[in-house]
């Protein structure tokens, strides 16, 4: 029976909710947007954002703006972090309305039907399993499970080095799905979740990849920014002049089914076998109690996927930096082989071994401070790793509206000389002492429910490879003809993950039983 009371009670809440809904109501209508340029009345500031290195100019207009710069391209709304507060603030802070993603018809074209967690919305109820998923599989226990893969093919890599050091970048890059990989992270990243070893640069699923990233490239150019613009466009008959896009699209869908399905049946016939490596993929098809049977394949095949797809991106970037600061910073160098040698003498470097060297831990922390592998998590014009508000919210006495796209600017943030002085110097130095500044590891992975789960392997991978480099080989400037340095460029790529372009280096063995030590 209903009493008094009851009713009390529920009337109160009524009023407090329909207080609340009204003062908020009325709270944003009269509070002002956050500040940018000024956009045209149609078109919005598509005019004004660039499409290379869209980050630098993010960050000069910060200083114009203020910490949020508010952008509209058509009838998107974009809001830039461009400082640490104002990121930790909405995207951990406030991550309960700051996870989602905005909505992508082309993503969805490209993509299919695939139910892939980098695009995935909060509000999918698969989204939380993936995120289980994915840490029970990548998390600081798991990672050290993984120590004899990342050793071997570290191994390997440090054997291709010495075999051609001229070729380095061929041996570091390798086209993928999304952005760069290198063949060793490829390799680590392959047996990591399928168990699978990669033999050669040939490699069948190394070879799918490729064919996966030009295909992605050919259906991804020119027209499908449009298509988020203005949603309409994906109705276009086929047959119309200039649709061709739409097929580029079915075909590319039908080679992602093929990148996500080929390594994880190869994997289950392996395990079905009893003879085969322990992977993330076999640890979760053996626990019967981690995921709902019915949709167990489905689950672990798209998180596998995403191990692979977007495993090696950070580890690439960084790895490729360090060669270039190497070269110009010889002084970081030697003083990070002289850690090396001081700990571990004669022997190659183990995962292990990361507590015990300070230094080389600082030099990694500066290396992705000073180059970061994505630095807006996107290109305000590619879709899918952006964050998306799921309500209308206030801060800072600005109003941002239900469905704004948010952008965290992670290079303006870790170039912030005011909580890294001189930002444009590389000093692994300020990560070390009683008073280090701030970790960039805490905003380079990304923030609250959408931080990358596999900080923890990068890093490690990261350590490992900086610190078998430095204590096998000298990285040194090119030389001229005549014998003098040549200053490498610093140029860069610009897209989802931001590396700097090849370069000209010298890789020369440190030891003369330098085979020995590597055990050729």
């Amino acid at each position: 029976m209903i009493t008094t009371a009851d009713l009390i009670a529920v009337s109160l809440a009524a009023v407090v909710v329909l207080f609340t809904f009204v003062y908020r109501q009325f709270t944003t209508q009269n509070l002002p947007l956050p500040p940018g340029p000024k956009p045209r009345f149609f078109t919005g500031n598509i005019h004004q954002v660039p499409f290379t290195t869209p980050w630098l100019t993010y960050a000069s207009w910060s200083k114009i703006y203020g910490p949020l710069v508010y952008l509209r391209i058509f009838k998107t709304r974009v809001l830039v972090l461009n400082t640490a507060k104002s990121a930790l603030d909405l995207l951990e802070a406030r991550s309960a309305i700051y996870s989602d993603r905005p909505t992508s018809w082309s993503t969805s074209a490209l993509g299919g039907k695939r139910q892939i967690i980098f695009g995935m919305s909060s509000q999918n109820r698969r989204f939380r399993i993936y995120r289980k998923a994915l840490h029970i599989g990548l998390n600081i226990r798991a990672v050290q499970d993984y120590s004899p893969i990342q050793v071997q093919e570290t191994h390997t890599f440090l054997k291709s080095l010495l075999k051609s050091p001229e070729n380095v970048f061929a041996h570091i890059r390798r086209f993928r799905f999304i952005g760069m990989s290198t063949r060793n992270a490829v390799a680590q990243i392959m047996k990591i979740s399928y168990g699978y070893q990669v033999e050669n640069d040939d490699d069948p699923f190394v070879r799918m990849i490729e064919d996966g990233i030009a295909l992605f490239r050919t259906a991804f150019r020119g027209f499908w920014m449009w298509i988020d613009i203005f949603p309409l466009l994906k109705f276009v008959p086929d047959w119309l002049p200039g649709a061709g896009f739409k097929r580029k699209a079915r075909e590319f869908s039908k080679k992602a089914d093929e990148i996500d399905q080929a390594p994880y049946s190869w994997a289950k016939n392996n395990i079905a076998t009893g003879n085969y490596t322990e992977s993330f993929t076999s640890k979760h098809l053996e626990d019967d109690m981690l995921l709902p049977t019915e949709e167990k394949d489905d689950i672990i095949k798209y998180c596998s996927a995403a191990l692979y797809i977007g495993g090696a991106d950070t580890t690439v970037s960084a790895i490729t930096s360090f060669f270039w600061l190497m070269s110009v910073y010889p002084e970081v160098q030697k003083k990070a082989q002289q850690e090396v040698e001081q700990m571990i003498g004669g022997r190659l470097p183990t995962p292990a071994d990361h507590g015990s060297m300070p230094y080389i831990s600082a030099l990694v922390k500066e290396v992705v401070r000073w180059a970061p592998a994505a630095p807006l998590g996107l290109n305000v014009f590619i879709p899918g790793l952006r964050h998306c508000v799921t309500e209308d919210d206030i801060y800072e006495g600005y109003y941002i509206p239900k469905g704004t796209t948010i952008i965290a600017n992670i290079w303006a943030i870790t170039h912030d000389p005011e909580i890294y002085p001189n930002p444009s110097i590389f000093d692994p130095t300020r990560h070390l002492g009683e008073r280090p500044q701030v970790d960039p590891l805490k905003f380079v992975f990304g923030f609250g429910r959408r931080v990358c789960p596999g900080a923890h392997f990068a890093e490690s991978s990261m350590f490992l490879t900086i610190a078998s480099v430095l204590a096998t080989f000298d990285i040194n400037k090119a030389l001229s003809p005549d014998g003098r340095e040549i200053e490498p460029p610093m140029e860069w790529t610009s897209g989802v993950t931001n590396r700097l372009k090849p370069f000209s280096c010298r890789i020369t063995p440190r030891f003369k039983d330098i085979n020995g030590i590597l055990g050729m």
